[in-house]
C-alpha cells in the first residue's frame, strides 16, 4: 500500500474499524527520521529500559517489517539510539514503534527509515536483553499482535489484522 494515508485507509475500511479489525493507536507518537509514510507487517518486542532484545532484531534483515517495542512507557531513559536506527535502515526494516524514548534524535532524523517515539532522552538504556519478543502488546489504548499490519503516517497510526489496500 503506496502512498495512501491513514485518513482515507480510515475513510475506506469503516466496517474494519467497528470490527475492532482496524485500530488507531492514540495520538501520543513523536514523528522522526525521514520517512514520515510507512507500513509493514509488525514485530513485537516488550522490555523495560533494556535495549538489548531491540538491538538483536535490528540486526535481522527487516523485509519491510516494522518493528513495535513496548518500553512500558518509561521516560526515564532512552531505549533506541542512533546506532541501531542506522543499522536498521541498512537491514531494510521500514518502520520503528517506541512505547517509549529514543535518543541520538539529529542522527535518527538522517535515516530513510520511519521512527516514532514518546520522546528523547539522553541517557542510554542497560544492554542486558531482558524482554519478551513476539508477544501482544498493549500500547496508547490498541492491542498490538506479532504479525499484523501497522500503517503510519503524519496523521496517526493504525493496526490492521489483515494487509490492507483501498
Amino acid at each position: 500500500m503506496a502512498f495512501v494515508t491513514t485518513a482515507e485507509v480510515c475513510d475506506a475500511n469503516q466496517d474494519l474499524i467497528r470490527s475492532g479489525q482496524l485500530r488507531a493507536l492514540q495520538p501520543a507518537f513523536q514523528i522522526y527520521g525521514r520517512r514520515q509514510i510507512f507500513s509493514g507487517p509488525v514485530v513485537t518486542v516488550k522490555v523495560f529500559e533494556d535495549n538489548g532484545l531491540i538491538r538483536q532484531f535490528l540486526e535481522e534483515k527487516g523485509n519491510g517489517r516494522v518493528l513495535v517495542v513496548d518500553g512500558g512507557g518509561s521516560l526515564r531513559c532512552a531505549i533506541l539510539g542512533g546506532n541501531p536506527v542506522v543499522q536498521a535502515q541498512n537491514n531494510g526494516w521500514a518502520g520503528i514503534i517506541v512505547n517509549g524514548c529514543i535518543r541520538d534524535v539529529d542522527e535518527i532524523n538522517g535515516c530513510d527509515i520511519g521512527v516514532r517515539a514518546l520522546a528523547s532522552h539522553p541517557i542510554k538504556a542497560s544492554k542486558k536483553g531482558l524482554g519478551e519478543q513476539r508477544v501482544p502488546l498493549n500500547i496508547a489504548g490498541t492491542r498490538i499482535c506479532d504479525g499484523e499490519w501497522l500503517y503510519a503516517d503524519t496523521d496517526g497510526i493504525l493496526v490492521s489484522q489483515i494487509e490492507l489496500s483501498v
